[in-house]
């Protein structure tokens, strides 16, 4: 069902600009966190970075998006929210998206869950008395949803709800709608990223893809097949997409979850949301709201263009709160 709440404002029209409004234009206040380091068991190491706040308060756990990292929009706003309500936060870096390259052989991926377990068990034994939420931004919320399903019932008791904003449900259906049109703006900017971080595993581990095939990347799909895959464990691109997709894992997540997706996504064709919907049918965790409009990780409102307002933080930070909320007493 669609959800009435978020309306698009008048001076944004369209998905891309609402997708490109807060990489350009917005400049939310940084919040101060405080880094810290974790050695994983494979002699590599995870950053965290933690918005410090009242011993016992609820701790919102943020994974952020493809190439993104503390300083996107998103998660500052994030920071911002779990700020203003009394949580403490931490930012949780993929692999390679630091400040310096990781050490091992691979870097992250779209379903890549080993280092989340590993954060969050590490998180939770810090904190053994709080309550912790979880939230993703499209590569962080597939991840997120991926780590949920695997999970299942056996979800750390000190859960207590997740959102998963604007996240690419199918990857091969969004590897290759992120090829047409205008979006191949945004492909554009992946890849010269990417490109980039994979010369550089070349040189650290000679041999361990054919680094002349970055010459011939042109898509997602091409540099997903070229390096994530092999890099990575998988046969091909094909088989890295189908493993790694969400929407073979969603049905088995077990805690209150919100799913808020834009229907004119440019990221992903609507068919997969309808998929989405479909699944969501048969599980009571999760909760569909799929907005008409709101781009990728975009969702800007408000009537002044100088004065607009983010609905994604704030729809996060109530869905999440309404999971802090005791549960109504058994008659």
């Amino acid at each position: 069902m669609l959800k009435p709440d978020y309306e698009a404002p008048w001076w944004l029209p369209g998905p891309h600009l609402q997708t490109l409004w807060g990489k350009l234009f917005r400049r939310p206040p940084i919040q101060p966190t405080k880094a810290e380091r974790l050695d994983t068991p494979d002699g590599d190491f995870l950053d965290i970075h933690h918005l410090e706040g009242p011993p016992g308060a609820p701790l919102l756990v943020l994974l952020h998006g493809l190439e993104g990292g503390l300083r996107s929009h998103y998660i500052q706003g994030l920071l911002g929210e779990a700020r203003v309500r009394g949580w403490r936060g931490a930012v949780i870096i993929f692999r390679s998206c630091g400040n310096e390259m990781n050490r091992a052989r691979r870097s992250y991926h779209s379903g890549e869950t080993s280092d989340l377990d590993f954060a969050i068990t590490h998180l939770t034994r810090q904190s053994p008395g709080s309550p912790v939420l979880l939230a993703g931004a499209s590569l962080g919320g597939n991840v997120l949803l991926k780590y949920l399903g695997e999970q299942g019932k056996g979800v750390p008791s000190q859960i207590r709800g997740a959102v998963a904003i604007s996240v690419p449900f199918d990857l091969a259906r969004s590897s290759r709608h992120i090829g047409l049109g205008f979006a191949r703006v945004y492909q554009h900017h992946f890849l010269r990223s990417l490109r980039r971080k994979a010369r550089a595993k070349a040189a650290m581990y000679p041999g361990m893809f054919p680094v002349e095939k970055l010459a011939t990347v042109r898509t997602m799909y091409d540099f997903d097949d070229s390096f994530t895959a092999p890099a990575h464990g998988f046969l091909d691109a094909e088989d890295y997409y189908r493993k790694s997709s969400s929407l073979g894992w969603i049905g088995h997540i077990s805690i209150n979850t919100l799913l808020l997706s834009a229907i004119d996504d440019p990221f992903l064709p609507e068919q997969v949301l309808d998929e989405v919907r479909d699944v969501a049918k048969g599980n009571r965790f999760l909760h569909i709201e799929f907005s008409r409009q709101g781009g990728h990780v975009g969702f800007v409102t408000g009537t002044n263009p100088f004065r607009p307002t983010y609905f994604l933080e704030k729809r996060a930070g109530d869905f999440l709160a309404r999971q802090l909320e005791p549960a109504p007493a058994s008659l």
